[in-house]
């Protein structure tokens, strides 16, 4: 793996498992603690102490595969490696988030963009107006659709333009472009990441290997969504592949029978999304490179049984090597 890479790598892991600073309050132990000025009225003071949570996006649903949206802290276990952790951030609000658009532009997809391009603005139409979206197109070689310095936007017909204005040709580079568009989701400034992959066909042009691909994965906190617009007729189609990225990121793999049904499925993507449960917990202290496995419950009286899809584990994030002109 070069040295982009392993860089990517640093700053992904940091992404994954967050610095995050918790204030506790009390006023038994401010007598032993130098106050802060001009305090005499307060009782209480505030110590920041800083940990390092696994944060850990999470979608809930009942029986009938309806989302479920009451549930509470108390409601949730979460493990790592088999065993209980204690939950030290919870949320289930619609934050705003960074979504990389992923789309095939090889030359099976001729017939088939215009859909796609409807479905793209159909995602974000119906995403949180704060989103930031990114497009990236690829055949053999990997593009951004936007022009500009930030090439980020949240305008349904600007995006739509990204995608439907590139010439679909050539061959399939679809580990190029997830790796592409992971490294390019760290340059959000949303915490929350997303990629969603729309693709008629395995890879056979990439660089990046599979292995590449799932270990960037695992060190990302992105959720990846893929939609396989199946191509029977393609040598190198492998489904396995997409149903595994999104299968171990916490995202989930359609397989619609028509192109039409993308529409559907990216309105269905973005609900995903909004509804999330955001749980944070603060991992073993582990050494870089091993994976965890991760697994969370749900349980509650009202609703009967529920499924949890979140991340199935992560990687914990190797530290950058320090040597002579290090900084």
């Amino acid at each position: 793996m070069n040295e982009q890479l392993r860089d990517w790598e640093h700053r992904a892991a940091k992404a994954l498992v967050l610095p995050v600073l918790f204030f506790l309050v009390s006023g038994v132990a401010g007598a032993q603690t130098q106050p802060p000025a001009k305090v005499e009225d307060q009782e209480d003071f505030r110590l920041s102490v800083e940990v390092d949570l696994v944060l850990l996006q999470a979608t809930v649903r009942d029986k009938t595969g309806h989302s479920v949206a009451d549930l509470k802290q108390e409601d949730f276990a979460v493990y790592e490696d088999g065993n209980p952790q204690t939950i030290h951030l919870f949320r289930h609000e619609d934050t705003p988030v960074t979504i990389g658009l992923v789309v095939d532009h090889s030359g099976s997809m001729i017939g088939k963009l215009g859909e796609v391009t409807v479905a793209a603005r159909a995602l974000v139409r119906a995403s949180n107006p704060q989103d930031e979206l990114f497009v990236e197109n690829f055949n053999e070689n990997v593009t951004l659709g936007l022009s500009g310095p930030l090439r980020f936007s949240n305008d349904p017909n600007e995006l739509g333009a990204a995608i439907g204005q590139a010439s679909a040709v050539g061959e399939t580079a679809l580990y190029d472009a997830i790796a592409t568009g992971l490294q390019r989701l760290q340059k959000g400034t949303r915490d929350k990441k997303v990629l969603v992959v729309i693709s008629d066909g395995g890879d056979n042009k990439s660089r990046c290997s599979m292995d590449d691909v799932l270990r960037m994965a695992g060190l990302s906190s992105a959720a990846i969504y893929t939609i396989g617009l199946l191509d029977e007729n393609d040598p190198d189609w492998n489904p396995k592949v997409l149903q595994r990225l999104a299968r171990e990121t916490g995202g989930e793999a359609f397989y619609p029978k028509e192109v039409s049904e993308t529409i559907g499925i990216c309105r269905r993507i973005a609900a995903d999304v909004r509804e999330q449960y955001t749980i944070g917990y603060v991992p073993p202290k582990a050494e870089p490179g091993v994976y965890h496995k991760v697994r969370v419950t749900a349980h509650s009286a009202e609703h009967g049984k529920l499924v949890v899809r979140t991340r199935t584990g992560y990687i914990t994030g190797r530290e950058p090597k320090v040597g002579p002109g290090s900084r």
